[in-house]
């Protein structure tokens, strides 16, 4: 119980960078009803994004705090160049196909990224350094923050605010919500439907290349298949909030960290279950959860936004 302030700290930071990624899922599904599963890869694609800029624009000995919002910057600009790219190329001529084509398109486009940063980053294969920020890691009480933590903490509530703003007080994102409840009757209202998809693919883009960065800074590493389960664990949590819905996204990461946090630290001291304990199990447990909530609250802990286009 001494480590439990602890555990919640890395429960809340983990599921921050779930939430940041699970944003760009229930954007996109609120507004077109597909799950994008590539968008574990547009992540990945942000952070190496953020390293390119890193290691072959700036110049040599440029510090961490000069280099850090360009290596932002670099990460948005990859992730949304990609983004709304499969939007457009990939996305949107399936638009009226059955529901399997999508879905069979996003896992290929999956592949195709993937193979594409490895082409790129031929030792993307196995771990690939990621720079770090300087200074020692900081004590509050009995709670240690790492450095690398530190970004992930300032970067998510500020995206969260700023998406707050931009969905309830803008002109785009009042048309982000009539599009998602009614694209019809919202384009014979005026609002460019086609342009409200790619703004909502571009913004999931961009807070996935901030968890990109994030991710970075948290382990250290990147490699070219970090954005496949971290991509499905985002996808949980999006369903675990209520698919379709921003706030719960961010909310279902935050259990969804919680909870893998706390099954990975403490499930080992149940008696008879010290086998299941341990890092190596952290994936199982995430979902697991996912399984109990399809099972018991399908539609999410603050409930599905997609309206019923049978």
């Amino acid at each position: 119980m001494n480590e439990l302030p602890q555990q919640l700290v890395n429960g809340l930071l983990l599921g921050s960078m779930y939430g940041l990624v699970a944003i760009g899922y229930t954007m996109v599904y609120g507004i077109v009803q597909l799950i994008n599963f590539a968008h574990g890869e547009i992540f990945m694609t942000g952070a190496f994004g953020a390293l390119t800029v890193y290691l072959y624009i700036l110049p040599d000995g440029t510090t961490m705090w000069l280099a850090l919002p360009l290596m932002l910057i670099g990460a948005i600009v990859v992730s949304t160049t990609v983004a709304v790219g499969a939007e457009r190329f990939a996305y949107r001529p399936l638009r009226s196909a059955p529901r399997l084509a999508p879905l069979i398109t996003a896992i290929g486009l999956s592949l195709a990224l993937q193979q594409a940063v490895w082409a790129w980053y031929p030792d993307a294969k196995s771990a690939i350094i990621f720079p770090s920020i300087p200074g020692g890691p900081f004590e509050i009480g009995s709670v240690t923050i790492q450095t690398g933590d530190i970004f992930l903490f300032v970067a998510a509530p500020i995206s969260m605010a700023i998406l707050a703003y931009f969905v309830m007080k803008t002109r785009t994102g009042r048309g982000m919500q009539a599009t998602a409840q009614d694209p019809d009757t919202a384009k014979l209202m005026g609002i460019n439907t086609d342009r409200i998809i790619v703004v909502a693919f571009a913004l999931g883009a961009a807070f996935a290349a901030i968890g990109g960065v994030a991710y970075g800074f948290k382990y250290g590493e990147i490699n070219f298949r970090m954005g496949f389960i971290l991509g499905l664990k985002a996808f949980t949590a999006a369903v675990l909030g209520g698919i379709g819905n921003i706030y719960g996204a961010m909310i279902g990461g935050i259990v969804l960290g919680l909870a893998e946090t706390m099954a990975t630290a403490y499930i080992a001291d149940v008696p008879g279950m010290s086998q299941l304990g341990g890092q190596s199990w952290a994936n199982v447990w995430a979902f697991v959860l996912l399984i109990l909530v399809l099972l018991f609250r399908p539609q999410g802990l603050l409930g599905e936004r997609v309206a019923d286009r049978a």
